[in-house]
């Protein structure tokens, strides 16, 4: 039987490499994401001492990005091959070592027919290499990494990706971490004891720093940025979750970055309501009285152009989404099911409140269409543009 992984084993300037054998494969389409870029506002940002950024964990020109691999057995591996190729062909896209099993990454490449380089190496090496093979920093834990079959077997390998990624952009080793999807269930099922890949990295920046951050998810697309309050809970627990602390603290982690890394000199702030219609003066709810309310209130006493709560059924159609930079909504799907519809391939989860910046794919592991080479790299390029571009690389 034709062996779909076979590997010739070829030296690059003392590194191991193992070429998958397979046709070279042609251009990637929608590689491209357009060049304009959210327009900033003029006014001069008033950053009070609440809203400053944390301090970074470590100091870095470095321009090389950490890209992990994501659970083994979705389309975080396929994406890494196409995000390569379309880094050899464009010139303008960010150079990247992927914290991988190097035999799982030589096993895709050959199913998928793809002749692509697959170096072992370091973090000192992987950007010299870059132009010959795709540099992959050999994890300890190995990952079979069956497309379409999730196995908490793996989850070693998937926790090991992110752990290494936190631990090269703060040593200084690489400029940002871009991550590939993990499935939490899977995780869960292995003892992962976090609620989803935001959450842990901000108990990974604790570890690097000895201090706590709140890391905060948002959605970013040239048309719109939104933020869920309440991420991974379920519908009916989200009313008790959101606190006036919770959203104030939200409110001034988002105006902080929206300032330091996206360059808004004053950043304006919407906040959608929970209930339908807003709540309708209270009678449909109390939230938006009680505590969304009072929220704002305090937010604009600290100096945020903060405005709300809007019905949410009319905060993001094409006029409403010009007065503000980004909404804050209440619940998880409040916040992605506008941002996936506008820009499905496109939008990009940025984490806020961290000291190293880090950005991610908006879609998950796709496993019903891993290891089929019909995986849309376009977000992921997108990620990797865009934390370029916040990490000054």
């Amino acid at each position: 039987m034709h062996d779909l992984h076979h590997q010739l084993h070829v030296r690059v300037s003392g590194e191991r490499v193992d070429r998958a054998a397979g046709p070279q494969p042609n251009a990637l389409d929608d590689a491209q994401p357009a060049d304009a870029r959210r327009s900033q506002s003029r006014r001069e940002p008033r950053l009070r001492a609440a809203e400053r950024r944390p301090e970074a964990v470590a100091v870095s020109d470095a321009r090389l990005l950490a890209l992990t691999q994501g659970d083994p057995s979705g389309i975080g591996p396929e994406l890494a091959l196409a995000a390569y190729e379309a880094a050899r062909a464009d010139a303008t896209l960010p150079r990247f070592a992927l914290l991988a099993d190097p035999d799982l990454m030589a096993r895709r490449a050959g199913a998928l027919g793809k002749s692509i380089r697959i170096a072992e190496c370091d973090a000192g090496s992987a950007a010299r290499i870059f132009g010959e093979a795709l540099p992959v920093l050999p994890l300890r834990a190995r990952a079979m990494g069956e497309p379409g079959c999730p196995d908490p077997a793996d989850a070693a390998a998937t926790i090991e990706s992110i752990e290494r990624a936190v631990a090269l952009v703060a040593g200084g080793q690489a400029g940002a971490i871009v991550t590939n999807p993990i499935a939490k269930e899977v995780l869960y099922r292995a003892g992962f004891a976090h609620p989803g890949h935001t959450e842990f990295l901000g108990e990974l920046a604790r570890r690097h720093m000895s201090r706590e951050f709140r890391a905060v998810m948002m959605l970013w697309a040239e048309e719109l940025a939104v933020v869920p309050v309440t991420i991974h809970v379920a519908l009916a627990e989200a009313p008790r979750l959101l606190t006036r602390e919770l959203l104030v603290e939200t409110g001034l982690i988002v105006a902080a970055d929206l300032r330091a890394r996206f360059g808004v000199a004053a950043p304006r702030v919407a906040l959608s309501g929970l209930n339908p219609h807003a709540g309708e003066g209270g009678t449909i709810g109390r939230e938006e009285v009680d505590v969304i309310a009072p929220a704002i209130a305090d937010l604009v006493a600290a100096g945020i152009n903060a405005k709300g709560p809007y019905p949410a059924d009319t905060l993001f159609h094409t006029a409403a989404r010009q007065t503000y930079d980004a909404a804050l909504c209440m619940t998880h799907d409040q916040a992605l099911i506008p941002i996936k519809t506008l820009a499905f391939d496109r939008a990009v989860n940025v984490t806020l409140g961290l000291p190293f910046v880090r950005t991610s794919p908006d879609h998950g592991t796709a496993f019903d269409i891993a290891g089929k080479g019909v995986a849309n790299p376009r977000s992921l390029i997108e990620a990797l543009r865009l934390a370029a571009r916040l990490a000054g690389a």
